[in-house]
């Protein structure tokens, strides 16, 4: 426990983990240094394959331009990663394998620190199998052959990737040899190519379109055949065609028919009305007639004219109301009565002749009769054509289903083998593009010689070797600081165990009089209560953990403060202390001495020693939890055996 405060605190650090310091950087550089020489070195072989868009790279079915069926989109899916999954895929690292083993050859010379290289790895190899046999046989791993653990090797140092939206594919393959490296990697590229064309070949594709055409050129035959036959049952060209014209000529003929029955009716209604206006007309009308006054009224009028005249002859001698004139006006009353009843004018000779219009009402219905006739008999006839023709009808339609199936046979069959033909040829053209092992990936950078190795580099890890050996020692000290509960110093002893400090007292070596140990030692003095000491005494108890941790040189020097101040002072057991003196009482190694907890039940106050560098956080809150749970307190801590770890050299030149 450290408390960082300065940079002097953190150069104590460095002087306080020092040996931790030093074993890291030199192991680190040493490994480095080790590493640089003898980890085995790495090549890399690149090359460079573009993938051209092509059939292989089709995503929609053949027929998708043919159908235009609903094809999801693809722009969101990547084909390129296929192709390296291909590229990475277990067969072809398999046979890459097995073509190392078969024709490669490492034995190439090696002269100088690569003939120890070889050796030291040949070593670790048979190392490495020894334990590979051993965990095999107890069950903990599976036998493997050697083209597998090659095969797992090379999927290890093997990579491929592109960027986003490229078409280019960049293959990187590392090993401890350029030259096999670069051999490796265009054996690689071969067999993904000649896999790729024989997993991609479509040879039994043409045979099957090929047979499905011809099938389906026979089915075409045939049905068109079957047509034909059943257009003659209905001759015809199409039932459709026919089944029109029938309809059309019913439309007709039932047009026909119904004016020539709406005609008969009405003739039937005229002949009806005729008959009845010639029943009520005169069969003969007179054609001349001679008229004349009538004589019998002439007569008569003569005579009145008589009487008229005789009455006025009767006026003259007679009166009015005579009887003569009376009887004479009788008479004229009762002639001119008589001249009303006859008629004026009398028929003389009459010529009687037939009645026209009967005779040409008889016309009318004779002629009438006798269209109507002809409409019923017309109308048989359209009757008999209409039933002929609806027979005729009703044959095509019970031939129609079997002729509209057989067309629409004929079109889906027209129309697959229209498809089957264009895949027929898609197809030849694939087998031949196969067959000449011709695809969409293209060796645009065959695999390259890099005879500059990748790995190790060996200059800048000697370069950088002792700069990361003192990166990774300072790191230590960084960890060794986070990890280390000792206590140092002072600094958070208060804060961290609720227990003030009352002093720190530094680090004495000789008989030599340091005057920051004896300003330590009378900071004890200066916390005594004096108030107390000169009226009843005071009883200091003095303990630590363990033993060792200085009470005793503390007590003895603390006695000699007080002398030198003129304060009695002893170091008892049993004995309490009387006005004006200071009884310090030895009660060390708490944890371990029982006696101690007896002591200190007659000590006024309780201070606890601290060896720094010695005692550790843990520790010191178990004896302080002991303390409190016996005594209920504990009134101060001294820090012991505090030092400055950094020279007085250094300190100077720092403070300057």
């Amino acid at each position: 426990m450290i408390d960082i405060r300065s940079f002097r605190d953190i150069l104590r650090l460095f002087y306080i983990f020092k040996k931790e310091f030093m074993w890291a950087m030199i192991a680190t550089t040493v490994l480095i240094v080790l590493a640089a020489f003898f980890l085995p070195s790495r090549y890399v072989s690149e090359a460079r394959l573009l993938v051209k868009p092509g059939r292989a790279m089709s995503t929609v079915p053949i027929e998708y331009s043919d159908r235009q069926t609903l094809v999801a989109p693809s722009t969101q899916r990547d084909p390129i990663v296929d192709e390296e999954k291909m590229l990475t895929g277990r067969p072809i690292i398999r046979k890459v394998a097995e073509f190392y083993m078969s024709e490669m050859n490492e034995n190439t010379e090696k002269n100088g620190w690569k003939l120890v290289k070889y050796y030291i790895k040949q070593g670790v190899s048979e190392v490495i199998e020894g334990v590979r046999f051993i965990v095999v046989f107890i069950g903990l791993a599976e036998t493997q052959t050697p083209v597998e653990r090659l095969a797992s090797k090379l999927e290890k140092q093997f990579s491929v990737s592109h960027e986003a939206g490229s078409s280019v594919m960049e293959i990187s393959f590392t090993w401890d040899n350029p030259l096999i490296a670069q051999r490796v990697v265009n054996k690689w590229v071969a067999i993904y190519q000649e896999e790729r064309a024989q997993k991609l070949a479509n040879n039994s594709l043409y045979e099957f379109y090929d047979v499905e055409s011809q099938r389906l050129a026979k089915q075409v035959a045939e049905t068109k055949l079957q047509i034909t036959e059943k257009l003659k049952l209905i001759d015809g060209m199409s039932s459709k065609e026919r089944l029109e014209s029938l309809t059309d000529r019913i439309n007709k003929v039932s047009a026909q028919r119904g004016e020539g029955s709406a005609e008969q009716q009405g003739l039937e209604k005229g002949i009806i009305s005729a008959s009845r206006r010639a029943a009520g007309l005169p069969q003969e009308v007179s054609k001349e007639r001679e008229v004349g006054l009538n004589p019998v009224q002439q007569d008569m009028k003569l005579k009145l004219s008589g009487l008229v005249l005789e009455r006025i002859d009767k006026l003259k001698n007679y009166q009015d109301q005579a009887p003569p004139v009376l009887e004479l006006n009788n008479s004229i009353r009762m002639l001119k009565e008589q001249i009303t009843e006859e008629k004026d004018n009398l028929q003389r000779s009459e010529n009687l002749v037939p009645n026209e219009l009967v005779t040409m009402l008889k016309r009318s219905a004779l002629e009438r009769d006798t269209r109507q006739i002809e409409l019923k008999a017309q109308i048989a006839a359209y009757d008999q054509e209409l039933l002929k023709l609806k027979q005729e009808r009703q044959r095509i339609l019970s031939v129609d289903p079997d002729l509209s199936r057989l067309e629409r046979d004929l079109a889906v069959a027209e129309k697959n083998y229209l498809l089957y033909v264009n895949s027929l040829e898609k197809s030849r053209i694939d087998r031949e593009l196969d067959n000449n092992r011709i695809s969409n990936i293209a060796v645009i950078e065959q695999a390259t010689f890099t005879p500059s190795r990748v790995f190790p580099k060996s200059l800048l890890m000697l370069f950088m070797a002792l700069p990361a050996g003192i990166a990774v020692g300072f790191f230590v000290i960084y960890l060794c600081y986070l990890l280390d509960q000792r206590i140092h110093d002072g600094g958070k002893v208060q804060s961290h165990f609720d227990v003030p400090l009352w002093t720190t007292i530094m680090e004495h070596e000789g008989n030599k009089v340091v005057p920051s140990f004896e300003a330590s030692i009378y900071r004890l003095y200066s916390q005594l209560p004096l108030d107390i000491l000169k009226q009843q005494g005071l009883n200091i108890g003095i303990t630590s953990s363990r033993k060792g941790e200085g009470v005793s040189f503390i007590m003895t020097h603390f006695q000699r403060i007080l002398s030198e101040r003129g304060i009695k002072s002893r170091i008892a057991d049993d004995e309490s202390a009387t006005a004006g003196e200071v009884v310090l009482i030895d009660a060390s190694a708490l944890l371990v001495n029982p006696d101690a907890f007896i002591r200190l039940k007659q000590a006024d106050l309780i201070l606890m020693v601290i060896e720094a560098r010695q005692s550790t956080v843990p520790m010191v809150e178990n004896t302080l939890s002991i303390l409190n749970t016996a005594f209920k307190k504990v009134d101060g801590v001294i820090i012991n055996r505090r030092r400055f770890e950094i020279s007085s050299g250094l300190l100077s030149r720092i403070s300057r």
